[in-house]
């Protein structure tokens, strides 16, 4: 038999992420044939789709935030890149407020999620995190970018940012992992990237 060489789809390199704890609430362990099940409510996964889509339109990462601040120290640096930087941090300054958002394009929420086999759930996982998307936009100051067809020409806003992507995997362990994404600059649009024959890569065809 060939065995195949197995690579994790989007595996998470490195553990540099800051992480804040929401609650203690929602979450618990028992003990299953010697396994450790990780007990999740719905309740939980909707609250931590609520904060992340949250945080995702107010806060930018602190590494990110760093990098910033030493663009306005850097010699080599120049008055516009300067100029930028310092634009960039009073809009996170601003976007911090949790009243309006780093940038008015909220896009279409994506979720990934990877689910290990000892980690038990009720119900829908999706609709859960679907849920907490919802209830974020629908009650905070975020655009609600999604359009739904009502024909093969027609469509309509939903207004409530629904239907998000999510993304779930069956993974090894007790863990459930999540990426929670916003897809600007258009939203709801998707894009491709597909592969051409070596006769259009010529530098007169790009």
């Amino acid at each position: 038999m060939t065995e195949i060489n197995y690579t994790d789809m989007f595996p998470l390199t490195g553990e540099d992420t800051p992480y804040r704890k929401i609650t203690s609430d929602f979450v618990s362990t028992q003990e299953v044939n010697g396994k450790t099940i990780l007990k999740v409510e719905p309740e939980g996964l909707r609250l931590l789709a609520q904060e992340a889509m949250r945080d995702i339109a107010h806060l930018l990462r602190p590494g990110h935030l760093q990098q910033l601040s030493n663009i306005l120290k850097d010699d080599e640096a120049s008055d516009n890149d300067k100029f930028v930087a310092t634009e960039l941090l009073k809009n996170a300054n601003i976007a911090a407020g949790m009243v309006l958002p780093g940038c008015q394009d909220t896009g279409t929420a994506i979720v990934v999620g990877k689910k290990g086999q000892y980690v038990w759930t009720e119900g829908d996982d999706g609709k859960s995190l679907s849920q907490g998307i919802v209830d974020t936009y629908t009650s905070t100051n975020l655009r609600y970018s999604q359009l739904a067809p009502l024909s093969m020409f027609e469509e309509v806003n939903t207004k409530n940012n629904a239907p998000a992507q999510i993304d779930l995997y069956a993974t090894e362990g007790n863990e459930y992992h999540f990426l929670f994404m916003a897809k600007g600059g258009g939203s709801a649009n998707k894009t491709f990237l597909f592969q051409q024959t070596p006769a259009i890569m010529r530098e007169d065809k790009l």
